[in-house]
């Protein structure tokens, strides 16, 4: 049997660690769940200030990497100015000229959170290569749409990143993209990099693809 004193500094010692723990947790200028700013440096990409990669779709708080099409949720354009500000678990904090919203690491958990980040925000402004693309790539990157002849780049812009766990390596003939849960479409490329053709059922083609 463990005689009363031992017990009482047992409890004595957990009390302690227990508000050491608390300390550490809530300390000026640190939120809970998200890394401090000091930190930043180590945690993003540089700079922590850019530019959005390509064509996000988001419920107003959340914008997912699978970028499904869904009722209630809106396109925020290639090229959009975007502030990392933090980072929680499998996410990316962010400003947008409408407010605070965080990047989701739903289904690329495969990548570490930087280079996750680093896929969203860019340094330079996507809007200027966009400006020199053919009137007809320009419309379909601008309307979240691809079209065959387009670039490997020209599609990130219009659709996004394909998730990493279905789409390990980034130089394959096929990326697979979702519109929905239900809606997949596949987007193969030739020999010189660029889409060859695009397959997936004949409703979700009216949707992805600009003839």
């Amino acid at each position: 049997m463990v005689d009363r004193p031992r017990r009482q500094r047992g409890r004595w010692r957990l009390q302690k660690n227990r508000r050491k723990i608390l300390d550490r947790s809530f300390r000026p200028g640190r939120l809970a769940g998200r890394r401090p700013l000091a930190t930043l440096a180590q945690a993003l990409p540089q700079p922590a200030e850019g530019f959005l990669c390509c064509n996000l779709r988001t419920d107003g708080k959340w914008i997912s990497d699978i970028n499904y099409s869904e009722n209630g949720k809106k396109l925020i354009p290639v090229g959009t100015p975007v502030k990392a500000t933090g980072y929680g678990r499998q996410r990316v904090y962010i400003d947008l000229p409408d407010g605070k919203q965080a990047i989701g690491n739903d289904y690329s958990r495969n990548l570490d959170l930087t280079t996750f980040a680093q896929r969203y925000i860019v340094a330079e402004d996507p809007r200027r290569k966009l400006a020199g693309f053919s009137p007809k790539v320009r419309k379909a990157v601008e309307s979240a749409r691809v079209m065959p002849g387009m670039t490997r780049e020209q599609v990130l812009m219009a659709v996004g990143y394909p998730v990493s766990s279905e789409n390990p390596q980034l130089d394959a003939k096929i990326w697979r993209f979702w519109l929905s849960s239900f809606a997949e479409f596949q987007v193969v490329f030739g020999a010189d990099d660029r889409v060859k053709e695009i397959t997936t059922d004949a409703q979700t083609r009216n949707l992805v693809v600009m003839d």
